[in-house]
Order: C-alpha cells, then sequence, then structure tokens
C-alpha cells in the first residue's frame, strides 16, 4: 500500500550537526533557545536535537530519504491538526532548510513511548481505547487539504483504493504459495484475497492517516501510564482508516476499535473494509516481513473469524 523503501541517496554523508548550527536553527523561530540537552537517533529517517525540555529540532537524515517520508508533510499534517487541541500532537514552530538538511521546530511531547514501558491488562486497553478515540478524532477532520497536497501518496478514489489492494493481495498470494508453511487456515491464500477484494464497498472512507500509530509512536505518562498523544507524521498517506491499526495482537486491534467507535458507532460497511485492510496488511506481513510473521499468523486467525465492533 505505501512505496517501497527505496533510500534515495545511501551513500549521502550523514553529519551530527554542531551545537552552534542547532541553536541558529531553532532561533529563528524561538529566540530563547540556548542549549541543545540531547541528541536521539532512535527515530531512523531523523535525528531529533533536544532543546531544554519542551522544543526538539527534527532533521531529516540525508541517507534516509525516502519518497514516503517527509518532514514537510508531517508540518502539513500537524499543522491541520492544531486547530483541533483535544488531539494531543507536537506543535509546529517553524519549517525550512539549511543547507542541505530539511528540518522542523517542534514541541517536545511529554511522556514516553508506549514501547519502552509495559502496558498489561486493562491498563493496557484503557490506552488503546483512548488511542482509538484520537485515530477517530484525526480521520474526522477535513479532508480536502491533504487530498490537494501531493506530498501525501495513496488513493483518491474507491478505484485507486481496490487497485492498491488487489495488487498487494496478488504479491502476498504469490509468495505464500511458494512458502506454504506459512499459512494458517484450510481456506487458500486465493481465496481469502478474493473474498478480500469482493468485500470492498461500493463507499470507501479514505483519509489521511498516520500510518505507524503503534507502541514506538504512542506516548504514555511513564508513572500513571495514562495515554498521551501521538508524534511522527512523516510517512502519512491516504487510505483507509484500517490499515492504521498498527498494534501486535487481535485484541490490541479490537481495543482500539472499541474507542474508536465510543462517541459514535462505524457502518456496517466500514467495519467489512476494516476487516479486509488488516487480512491485507497481514498477508503481506506474513509474505515480507519474517520479523512480524508470528503476529501476523495470530492476527489472521483471529480475522478469518467473525469481528465485532462491541463494547
Amino acid at each position: 500500500m505505501l512505496p517501497s523503501d527505496i533510500y534515495s541517496q545511501p551513500s549521502a554523508d550523514d553529519p551530527v550537526l554542531d551545537v552552534g548550527t542547532v541553536l541558529n536553527i531553532a532561533r529563528r523561530h524561538v529566540s530563547s533557545c540556548t542549549a541543545v540537552t540531547g541528541i536521539d537517533e532512535s527515530d531512523g529517517e531523523a535525528r531529533v536535537y533536544n532543546i531544554h525540555d519542551d522544543i526538539i529540532v527534527k532533521v531529516q537524515r540525508p541517507h534516509q530519504l525516502r519518497a514516503r517520508t517527509s518532514l514537510e508533510k508531517e508540518a502539513f499534517f500537524l499543522d491541520q491538526l492544531a486547530a483541533y487541541p483535544e488531539i494531543v500532537v507536537p506543535r509546529v514552530l517553524g519549517y525550512g532548510r539549511q543547507d542541505i538538511f530539511e528540518y522542523t521546530v517542534k514541541t517536545r511531547m511529554p511522556g514516553v513511548a508506549a514501547l519502552t514501558v509495559e502496558l498489561n491488562g486493562t491498563v493496557r486497553m484503557d490506552v488503546l481505547r483512548q488511542l482509538g478515540r484520537t485515530l477517530r478524532s484525526i480521520h474526522s477532520i477535513p479532508q480536502e487539504p491533504f487530498f490537494k497536497n501531493s506530498l501525501f501518496l495513496g488513493s483518491r478514489n474507491r478505484e485507486q483504493f481496490n487497485e492498491l489492494v488487489q495488487a498487494g493481495l496478488a504479491d502476498s498470494v504469490r509468495i505464500i504459495d511458494d512458502n506454504p508453511d506459512l499459512w494458517v487456515s484450510d481456506v487458500s491464500p486465493a481465496e481469502v484475497a478474493s473474498r478480500v477484494a469482493t468485500s470492498i464497498a461500493e463507499s470507501v472512507d479514505l483519509v489521511a492517516l498516520h500510518s505507524n500509530p503503534g507502541p514506538v509512536h504512542t506516548f504514555v505518562q511513564p508513572d500513571t501510564l495514562e495515554f498521551v498523544g501521538l508524534i511522527d507524521f512523516g510517512d502519512a498517506y491516504i487510505s483507509h482508516p484500517g490499515l492504521d491499526w498498527r498494534w501486535p495482537t487481535h485484541e490490541d486491534r479490537l481495543a482500539i476499535l472499541r474507542g474508536y467507535c465510543d462517541d459514535e458507532p462505524v457502518t456496517d460497511e466500514f467495519k467489512l473494509v476494516w476487516r479486509s485492510a488488516l487480512i491485507l496488511s497481514d498477508m503481506a506481513a506474513l509474505a515480507t516481513r519474517p520479523d512480524r510473521r508470528s503476529q501476523a499468523q495470530e492476527g489472521l486467525r483471529s480475522l478469518l473469524m467473525t469481528f465485532e465492533c462491541t463494547d
């Protein structure tokens, strides 16, 4: 559903910017910046320079430049979300270029990534339900600005979405057929793919997606483990909301769906395409992501049974 991760300039230099350069960038947008307090390289495509405790300078790493990641796109998305204070995301303070480097200056998200803490039981379900509510809010804002922006790749209509789904399924079926031990159902991969393709409703919800609102980008309070918000919108694209469910287990996915349905139920058509989108995602992971195969197999076992959007 997304362009392949081909880096356009893999041999480019990747220097760490000196403190003076980072502060000069930051002061273009926030004059009070006086100290770089840390450097974070955990985001592969970008390097983050911490300014005090509440501001970051995020710089695109030249050797990690790829078609689907863009700091300009992230800044645009966050600017659209700024009109909705109930959606907790970083606030863009500035965007620009320094020599060959693209950068954003943003507020720092409080809390820590959910990936770095243990979330279990009802605490985990509460975080995921709040995440679902947040995703519903993000998916519900006016979409015309995103559809008009060429930085947002993906489907603009049902026909394009259907073509991408069928192409993704065909690729996955071909690989799985060559590795039959991967498959988890008595129903053949080709038959599952056929059912998925025919389940795409006449009317398909297409919106700007975060792309990966998983544990690495979902933030929680380190002491209470309460949900805080989302970071990192640089991989955003346009497709069906069902492709914005990036947590490990099917139980996780259902908790997110419950939150997504809290304020307003989704339609039966939405649920059909949601299920199909997750099957597509799991089949693709089964075929191409050895690190996610066990997770994808468990997800497929659950998805190929009936599902409900219930409390």
